[in-house]
């Protein structure tokens, strides 16, 4: 295998060359002569001559070269208590048919369609029959209210919506026609058509300008691939956690594709014939990278699961699925691997499944405490992977690359910077920071292929909110620093960074001493106003199942902890018990969320959140004032 340094050394040697090199992983209809165009800096494209379909790499290819009878998608759903197999040959010929249905409805190259559906096959489908017409699709999370799901419509501006009837949540069915005729009404722009999968859970009654899924196809014709530019907009997928008019990050088909090919062979060592499952949803970039286009575009086997694979039905939902399929590489959130200590601290469901399959543990979307990274490590015995990236990147930024020769793993670190990102520390000066010391994490434009290349509709609110703040560089918003041997450690997002006494200290470093200890499941620390400093910190901590403990006793040894490991200087006095977390449906903790409610400002409370429950159960403690509370 190469070595991580050797080809790193290639791409800052010649990064031309080396993204040229990496396009020939591609099948084009025209190969680009040209790499980057760099005439309208900072906004750069990359592969400007070149053309292609993102739909045949990630279909067609494949069964042209004889694979046809290899499995896609497997469809796992404890929720129907159904599962599919679909061959990639079989999906072919379901996502060719669709494409026919939707160019029947108006939809052609660059209009845009807007998928609102849960973890189904069909949501692929659509996906990638939208690739295959050169239409642009944006999907929207299954859930999201109705204000929302408006405010993407009117900036999308789509042609069609396709959509389910309804989507499955354990205990509950969420109907989605009234969420849609909702954003309808309340949205300037009014597509045109509206496609409805039928869910026998709960059918939904079709108005003027719906049409079901199974009727359109009865009609249609299928559709050979469209060419289209390498520069021509894939998807929109809307940032979360937004305010305002949502910002609506663009994806390109060439670089896309590029970058999907690269780093699902370099960065997570998968490819043809391999079986993976990110477990995690479409509507997030998570979906739209590694659960849809890395694995098919490289030839392997995607898991798609629908429904919780920890507390519901049991902990050892993710054991089974991985035994069952014989899974290769797990991509998933931290969160879901704490919520399986809680519950099976012992690793006793593990005992319970052969899982030699599995090479690697990949986990991102949130900071991976050293708790969890060594839980995870002493009970699977593989690798433990922590990877950092962003909606808008697409695409790994820090990794340790399975792909290329295997580099040591450092607990509390998402490893080295992925070739083709040129990450630096910053202070708010601008100013590069030496090793060891925490900054804002910024990165030297131009980004490499698959990166935003702009935001929808709007240059420069894309260059306002990433490309403002240092010139000639990328604002990630996430805090860190690089340790002496250029392993980046991810802190959280700089807002994040609270101000004790003119101090300016990481909640993440504090949440990693706090999740350390042994009686802690998962935990939050927040800056909470303070008088007399500014800010202070409190933790919120949720306990692991069965312990019992002293509030006061387990507040001081947390005390000393974090005394002992930051210093005095970090000044957390307060610790607070609490029965759960607030997060969003995709696992990340309320934190902005939080702060909001223990400053006694008036919040918002996001419509991406998991359970509204559990905000107000901890909202007399978010406003208390002592572990005592």
């Amino acid at each position: 295998m190469v070595g991580y340094y050797e080809v790193r050394k290639q791409w800052e040697a010649n990064p031309i060359e080396f993204w040229q090199a990496a396009a020939n992983r591609i099948d084009w209809i025209r190969a680009p002569k040209e790499v980057l165009d760099e005439s309208r800096a900072p906004i750069y494209h990359w592969y400007p001559d070149g053309v292609l379909n993102t739909c045949t790499n990630a279909l067609d290819r494949h069964v042209v070269l004889g694979r046809g009878d290899q499995i896609a998608i497997y469809y796992d759903s404890p929720l129907t208590e159904s599962k599919r197999a679909i061959t990639y040959q079989e999906l072919l010929d379901q996502v060719s048919l669709f494409a026919g249905g939707l160019a029947s409805l108006g939809v052609h190259k660059g209009a845009r369609v807007l998928i609102y559906m849960p973890m189904i096959p069909e949501a692929a489908v659509a996906m990638l029959a939208c690739a295959r017409l050169g239409a642009v699709h944006s999907v929207v999370f299954g859930g999201f209210a109705a204000a929302e799901l408006a405010a993407r419509i009117d900036d999308a501006e789509p042609a069609v919506i396709v959509m389910a009837s309804c989507g499955i949540e354990p205990g509950r069915i969420v109907e989605y026609q009234p969420i849609v005729e909702e954003a309808i009404h309340l949205a300037r722009h009014k597509p045109t058509s509206v496609v409805v999968l039928q869910r026998p859970q709960s059918p939904a009654v079709l108005g003027e300008h719906e049409i079901e899924w199974h009727d359109l196809l009865a009609t249609a014709t299928r559709h050979d691939p469209v060419p289209v530019h390498a520069n021509d907009p894939l998807y929109i997928l809307y940032t979360s956690g937004t305010t305002g008019k949502p910002k609506g990050v663009v994806r390109d088909n060439g670089g896309h594709a590029v970058a999907m090919a690269w780093s699902f062979t370099n960065v997570y060592g998968m490819g043809p014939g391999d079986v993976w499952w990110a477990a995690s949803d479409i509507g997030w970039v998570v979906g739209h990278s590694y659960i849809v286009y890395a694995p098919l575009i490289c030839g392997a086997t995607t898991v798609m699961y629908e429904g919780k694979p920890v507390g519901t039905p049991d902990a050892g939902a993710f054991w089974r699925v991985i035994e069952e399929y014989q899974v290769n590489g797990l991509f998933v959130a931290p969160t879901a691997i704490r919520a399986i200590r809680k519950e099976d601290s012992a690793g006793s469901h593990l005992l319970e499944h052969d899982i030699k399959s599995l090479r690697t543990l990949f986990l991102a979307g949130e900071r991976l405490d050293p708790s969890t990274f060594e839980w995870a490590s002493e009970h699977l015995g593989i690798p433990v992977v922590d990877n950092w990236w962003q909606t808008e990147s697409g695409w790994p930024i820090a990794s340790n690359l399975r792909g290329l020769d295997p580099m040591p793993i450092k607990s509390g670190s998402p490893s080295v910077i992925v070739p083709g990102y040129d990450v630096q520390i910053f202070d708010v000066q601008g100013n590069v920071q030496p090793p060891g010391t925490e900054g804002e994490i910024v990165i030297k434009l131009p980004m490499p292929p698959g990166t935003l290349p702009t935001l929808w509709g709007d240059d420069q609110r894309f260059i306002d909110s990433y490309l403002s703040a240092f010139p000639g560089y990328y604002t990630t918003g996430d805090g860190g620093y690089f340790d002496d041997e250029q392993y980046l450690h991810v802190m959280g997002r700089t807002d994040d960074v609270i101000n004790v006494a003119g101090h300016r200290l990481s909640t993440g470093s504090m949440e990693a001493v706090v999740s350390a200890n042994p009686m802690v499941a998962e935990c939050a620390v927040i800056g909470v106003h303070d008088e007399i400093k500014g800010q202070i910190p409190r933790a919120f901590v949720v306990l692991k199942v069965g312990v019992e403990v002293d509030p006061m006793v387990l507040r001081n040894t947390i005390v000393a902890a974090v005394r002992d490991e930051i210093g005095p200087v970090a000044a957390l006095k307060e610790v607070v018990i609490v029965p759960a977390l607030p997060k969003t449906r995709s696992g990340k903790i309320l934190r902005a969320t939080m702060r909001g409610i223990a400053d006694g400002r008036e919040v918002v409370v996001p419509s991406t959140i998991e359970d509204v429950g559990v905000l107000e159960a901890i909202t007399p403690l978010l406003q208390g004032d002592s572990a005592s509370d």
